[in-house]
């Protein structure tokens, strides 16, 4: 009696990335149960590259066009049925890594929301809206694209999306200099974003916005609850969204005086 050959299901993970040579490794290692992982390096003067390909990855360097040109540059080089996206500051835990597999050999489902469990300068948050956080990660390579946002852009699939329990964890803003760093960067991108949609601001608005956002985060969504850090967390997203708002209205308000 001949034997059915049973086709396995293949998974590519993508990862982009730069200067991340302190975590890249971390990161590759806890996705290596996937047959293609996939660094896009935009330009690192640190060994990310050397240590992203030392743990057994496939480095691939790019320019950065953003954060959504990236992904699906990703996408684009992938060989696999299935696509993963993660950051350089993710791991995947044995228990997602189980429902990973599980997930990918169900034929009726085209993507999956991922649930992250976040930590802010050591200390993970329960609340402050960070938890749960499900992201759309995981997908069918056929039916997987990217917005194209600067910054925080994000992957649609075509088809019947389901959710993971088990979550990433995501070892973000790892001290008071990442904060910082963050601050600028993620202001900086946001306003590119909302530029390029014809968003409007002003200085009214952007400290409006900004206390609004300070509000949503400790009382809405309670990050009062994790204590004096959910505190910290709640005046870091105040000011990002205060400095966002106001950079679009400087670059205007300079353009037009």
């Amino acid at each position: 009696m001949q034997e059915i050959e049973i086709k396995k299901t293949t998974l590519t993970v993508i990862i982009a990335a730069k200067n991340e040579g302190h975590q890249i490794a971390a990161c590759v290692r806890s996705v290596l149960f996937a047959d293609e992982i996939l660094v896009l390096d935009s330009g690192s003067s640190d060994d990310t590259q050397a240590q992203a390909r030392c743990a057994g990855a496939i480095v691939h360097t790019t320019d950065w066009g953003g954060y959504g040109l990236q992904q699906t540059r990703g996408i684009n080089l992938a060989q696999s049925e299935w696509v993963l996206s993660i950051d350089a500051d993710e791991r995947v835990t044995d228990a997602l890594r189980q429902e990973i597999l599980d997930a990918i050999s169900n034929l009726t489902v085209d993507g999956y929301r991922l649930p992250r469990y976040s930590s802010f300068c050591g200390e993970f948050m329960e609340h402050s809206g960070w938890r749960p956080d499900y992201t759309l990660r995981l997908a069918r390579r056929k039916q997987a694209q990217f917005t194209d946002h600067f910054l925080h852009a994000h992957m649609t699939v075509n088809g019947k999306i389901k959710d993971i329990k088990s979550p990433i964890i995501h070892y973000s803003y790892r001290n008071i200099d990442d904060v910082l760093e963050k601050l600028n960067r993620y202001s900086k991108g946001a306003a590119i974003d909302m530029e390029n949609r014809k968003i409007s601001s002003t200085l009214t608005k952007a400290l409006l916005k900004g206390l609004w956002s300070f509000v949503k985060t400790y009382l809405l969504k309670q990050g009062f609850r994790d204590g004096r850090m959910g505190l910290v967390l709640a005046i870091y997203n105040s000011q990002t969204t205060y400095y966002k708002y106001l950079r679009l209205w400087l670059h205007r308000y300079k353009n037009i005086h």
